[in-house]
């Protein structure tokens, strides 16, 4: 997959030096991956969530953080719409609108 906006990541780590390490890998995998449906990121990673509107959200670091991601299979990308803390997560009312 073709990971836009990677800067989103890179600018929560400089905020979140401990969460350095499990991004890279998260990171490293999606761009890796060839997804084509729902079905191949549960493969990947069984604790995805699909919250509606081809968003998606991922749990990193055990769970201590959270990414929504915007994926279009047909064209092989994936957007960030959001990334933040378990606590911060919680806050959204709609994901599948963000």
């Amino acid at each position: 997959m073709r990971l836009l906006n990677k800067e989103e990541i890179e600018r929560f780590i400089r905020k979140h030096a401990d969460s350095k390490i499990a991004f890279v890998k998260w990171v490293s995998h999606v761009e890796e991956a060839n997804w084509t449906n729902h079905s191949d990121v549960k493969n990947d990673f069984p604790a995805v969530d699909y919250v509606g509107n081809n968003r998606y959200v991922f749990n990193i670091k055990g769970n201590n953080y959270r990414i929504i991601v915007v994926l279009v299979f047909i064209l092989g990308m994936a957007t960030v719409k959001f990334i933040g803390t378990h606590a911060e997560y919680y806050k959204i009312k709609d994901c599948s609108k963000i």
